[in-house]
Protein backbone atom coordinates (compact mmCIF):
# COMPACT_ATOMS: atom_id res chain seq x y z
CA UNK A 1 0.00 0.00 0.00
CA UNK A 2 1.39 3.14 -1.23
CA UNK A 3 2.32 5.45 2.02
CA UNK A 4 0.35 8.34 1.11
CA UNK A 5 -2.63 6.05 2.44
CA UNK A 6 -2.95 5.29 6.19
CA UNK A 7 -5.73 2.82 8.10
CA UNK A 8 -7.85 3.24 10.79
CA UNK A 9 -7.60 0.53 13.17
CA UNK A 10 -10.34 -2.02 13.67
CA UNK A 11 -12.04 -4.02 16.59
CA UNK A 12 -11.74 -7.95 16.24
CA UNK A 13 -14.13 -9.60 17.96
CA UNK A 14 -13.49 -13.24 18.82
CA UNK A 15 -16.55 -15.01 20.65
CA UNK A 16 -17.48 -18.60 21.52
CA UNK A 17 -18.58 -20.77 23.88
CA UNK A 18 -16.14 -22.62 26.73
CA UNK A 19 -14.65 -25.37 24.85
CA UNK A 20 -14.56 -24.15 21.33
CA UNK A 21 -11.22 -22.88 21.27
CA UNK A 22 -11.09 -19.43 21.22
CA UNK A 23 -8.51 -18.71 23.56
CA UNK A 24 -6.02 -21.05 21.88
CA UNK A 25 -7.00 -19.23 18.12
CA UNK A 26 -6.51 -15.84 19.90
CA UNK A 27 -2.80 -16.69 21.26
CA UNK A 28 -1.86 -18.08 17.90
CA UNK A 29 -2.78 -14.44 16.50
CA UNK A 30 -1.27 -12.86 18.02
CA UNK A 31 1.72 -14.84 18.27
CA UNK A 32 1.53 -14.37 14.03
CA UNK A 33 0.77 -11.09 13.49
CA UNK A 34 2.49 -8.09 14.83
CA UNK A 35 -0.11 -5.63 13.39
CA UNK A 36 -2.76 -6.48 16.43
CA UNK A 37 -2.79 -6.36 20.10
CA UNK A 38 -5.00 -7.37 23.09
CA UNK A 39 -7.37 -5.21 24.58
CA UNK A 40 -6.42 -3.99 28.25
CA UNK A 41 -9.40 -3.82 30.52
CA UNK A 42 -9.56 -2.25 33.87
CA UNK A 43 -10.60 -4.10 36.63
CA UNK A 44 -11.02 -4.06 40.19
CA UNK A 45 -9.89 -7.24 41.06
CA UNK A 46 -6.55 -7.04 43.03
CA UNK A 47 -3.51 -7.23 41.38
CA UNK A 48 -1.42 -10.80 41.70
CA UNK A 49 2.34 -10.75 42.12
CA UNK A 50 3.08 -11.25 38.65
CA UNK A 51 1.03 -8.61 36.90
CA UNK A 52 1.94 -5.10 35.76
CA UNK A 53 -0.54 -2.29 35.88
CA UNK A 54 -1.43 -1.14 32.17
CA UNK A 55 0.12 -4.15 30.91
CA UNK A 56 -1.96 -7.10 32.08
CA UNK A 57 -5.05 -5.00 33.73
CA UNK A 58 -5.60 -1.25 34.52
CA UNK A 59 -6.34 -1.41 38.34
CA UNK A 60 -9.09 0.31 39.78
CA UNK A 61 -10.34 1.25 43.34
CA UNK A 62 -14.20 0.24 43.06
CA UNK A 63 -15.08 3.75 43.42
CA UNK A 64 -13.37 4.92 40.79
CA UNK A 65 -14.52 2.15 38.17
CA UNK A 66 -18.59 3.04 39.42
CA UNK A 67 -17.33 6.63 38.29
CA UNK A 68 -16.07 6.03 35.08
CA UNK A 69 -19.36 4.18 34.20
CA UNK A 70 -21.54 7.28 35.33
CA UNK A 71 -19.00 9.45 32.95
CA UNK A 72 -19.60 6.40 30.08
CA UNK A 73 -15.68 6.13 29.85
CA UNK A 74 -16.10 2.16 28.94
CA UNK A 75 -17.20 0.92 25.73
CA UNK A 76 -17.99 -2.41 27.57
CA UNK A 77 -17.97 -3.49 31.09
CA UNK A 78 -19.59 -6.49 33.21
CA UNK A 79 -19.33 -8.01 36.44
CA UNK A 80 -17.29 -11.66 36.86
CA UNK A 81 -16.87 -13.35 39.86
CA UNK A 82 -17.83 -10.36 41.95
CA UNK A 83 -15.17 -8.28 40.62
CA UNK A 84 -15.49 -5.19 37.90
CA UNK A 85 -14.05 -5.13 34.02
CA UNK A 86 -14.24 -2.86 31.45
CA UNK A 87 -12.74 -1.51 28.38
CA UNK A 88 -11.57 2.04 28.30
CA UNK A 89 -12.69 4.36 25.38
CA UNK A 90 -10.45 6.75 25.25
CA UNK A 91 -7.25 4.07 24.98
CA UNK A 92 -8.84 1.88 22.31
CA UNK A 93 -9.72 5.55 20.35
CA UNK A 94 -6.30 6.13 20.57
CA UNK A 95 -5.21 2.96 19.55
CA UNK A 96 -7.57 3.29 16.34
CA UNK A 97 -6.43 6.26 14.69
CA UNK A 98 -3.23 5.32 14.85
CA UNK A 99 -3.62 2.48 12.83
CA UNK A 100 -3.47 -0.29 15.14
CA UNK A 101 -5.84 -3.36 15.07
CA UNK A 102 -7.19 -4.62 18.65
CA UNK A 103 -8.46 -8.08 19.59
CA UNK A 104 -11.14 -8.41 22.05
CA UNK A 105 -11.85 -11.75 23.53
CA UNK A 106 -15.12 -11.51 24.96
CA UNK A 107 -18.79 -12.90 24.87
CA UNK A 108 -21.61 -11.97 23.17
CA UNK A 109 -23.24 -9.41 25.29
CA UNK A 110 -19.81 -7.23 25.56
CA UNK A 111 -19.71 -7.58 21.80
CA UNK A 112 -23.24 -5.77 21.59
CA UNK A 113 -21.91 -3.51 23.65
CA UNK A 114 -19.19 -2.56 21.33
CA UNK A 115 -21.10 -2.58 18.87
CA UNK A 116 -23.51 -0.10 20.08
CA UNK A 117 -20.42 2.10 20.78
CA UNK A 118 -18.49 1.83 17.67
CA UNK A 119 -20.17 0.14 15.19
CA UNK A 120 -18.27 1.15 12.26
CA UNK A 121 -14.80 -0.28 14.06
CA UNK A 122 -16.33 -3.99 14.86
CA UNK A 123 -15.66 -6.73 13.01
CA UNK A 124 -17.02 -10.00 15.10
CA UNK A 125 -16.17 -13.58 14.57
CA UNK A 126 -18.15 -16.44 16.51
CA UNK A 127 -16.24 -19.51 16.82
CA UNK A 128 -18.27 -22.59 16.87
CA UNK A 129 -17.00 -26.19 18.13
CA UNK A 130 -16.93 -29.20 15.68
CA UNK A 131 -19.92 -30.39 17.05
CA UNK A 132 -22.11 -31.01 20.30
CA UNK A 133 -20.25 -34.42 20.95
CA UNK A 134 -16.85 -33.01 20.66
CA UNK A 135 -17.77 -29.75 22.76
CA UNK A 136 -19.61 -32.37 25.03
CA UNK A 137 -16.05 -33.79 25.48
CA UNK A 138 -13.96 -30.89 26.15
CA UNK A 139 -15.62 -30.29 28.66
CA UNK A 140 -15.99 -32.77 30.82
CA UNK A 141 -12.13 -33.18 30.30
CA UNK A 142 -11.58 -29.99 31.42
CA UNK A 143 -11.84 -30.89 35.08
CA UNK A 144 -12.98 -33.67 37.02
CA UNK A 145 -16.51 -32.37 37.58
CA UNK A 146 -19.75 -33.68 38.38
CA UNK A 147 -22.39 -34.72 35.68
CA UNK A 148 -24.51 -32.02 36.96
CA UNK A 149 -21.35 -29.07 36.53
CA UNK A 150 -21.26 -31.00 33.05
CA UNK A 151 -24.52 -30.35 32.01
CA UNK A 152 -24.56 -26.48 33.71
CA UNK A 153 -21.81 -25.62 31.08
CA UNK A 154 -23.31 -27.32 28.26
CA UNK A 155 -26.31 -25.63 28.98
CA UNK A 156 -24.68 -22.25 29.13
CA UNK A 157 -23.07 -22.96 25.50
CA UNK A 158 -26.22 -23.13 24.30
CA UNK A 159 -27.58 -20.27 25.36
CA UNK A 160 -23.94 -18.61 24.07
CA UNK A 161 -24.37 -20.83 20.64
CA UNK A 162 -27.67 -19.24 20.11
CA UNK A 163 -26.30 -15.67 19.06
CA UNK A 164 -24.27 -16.50 16.49
CA UNK A 165 -26.74 -14.50 13.84
CA UNK A 166 -25.41 -11.18 15.64
CA UNK A 167 -21.92 -11.99 14.03
CA UNK A 168 -20.26 -10.52 11.20
CA UNK A 169 -18.40 -14.25 10.68
CA UNK A 170 -18.69 -17.97 11.64
CA UNK A 171 -15.52 -19.95 11.91
CA UNK A 172 -16.32 -23.65 12.96
CA UNK A 173 -13.00 -25.03 14.60
CA UNK A 174 -12.44 -27.91 13.37
CA UNK A 175 -9.36 -27.80 12.61
CA UNK A 176 -6.91 -25.31 14.44
CA UNK A 177 -4.75 -24.33 11.59
CA UNK A 178 -7.52 -24.01 9.33
CA UNK A 179 -9.77 -21.97 11.47
CA UNK A 180 -6.76 -19.51 12.31
CA UNK A 181 -6.78 -19.18 8.70
CA UNK A 182 -10.03 -18.13 8.45
CA UNK A 183 -9.32 -15.50 10.93
CA UNK A 184 -6.71 -14.40 9.07
CA UNK A 185 -7.83 -14.09 6.06
CA UNK A 186 -11.07 -12.19 7.75
CA UNK A 187 -8.79 -10.02 9.56
CA UNK A 188 -7.13 -8.96 6.11
CA UNK A 189 -9.95 -8.25 4.40
CA UNK A 190 -11.50 -6.53 6.61
CA UNK A 191 -8.10 -3.76 6.32
CA UNK A 192 -8.34 -3.52 3.22
CA UNK A 193 -12.10 -1.77 3.68
CA UNK A 194 -12.62 1.08 1.63
CA UNK A 195 -13.89 2.87 4.37
CA UNK A 196 -11.20 1.94 6.82
CA UNK A 197 -8.50 3.54 4.76
CA UNK A 198 -7.57 7.40 5.13
CA UNK A 199 -5.79 9.74 2.12
CA UNK A 200 -7.55 7.09 -0.75
CA UNK A 201 -9.31 9.60 -2.09
CA UNK A 202 -7.05 11.74 -2.90
CA UNK A 203 -4.26 8.96 -3.90
CA UNK A 204 -6.92 7.91 -6.52
CA UNK A 205 -7.54 11.39 -7.77
CA UNK A 206 -3.49 11.83 -7.69
CA UNK A 207 -3.62 8.44 -9.88
CA UNK A 208 -6.31 9.58 -12.83
CA UNK A 209 -5.39 13.37 -12.82
CA UNK A 210 -5.41 14.12 -16.68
Amino acid sequence: MNNDIKRRGLMLVLSSPSGAGKTTLAHALLNSDQSITLSISATTRPMRPTEVHGKDYYFLPADEFEKWVAQDRFLEHATVFGHRYGTPEHLVGHALESGQDILFDIDWQGTQQLKKKMPSDVVSIFVLPPSHSELERRLKNRAEDSAEIVASRMAKATDEISHYEEYDYIVKNSDLGKALGQIKSILEAERARRTRLIGVGEFVAELTKG
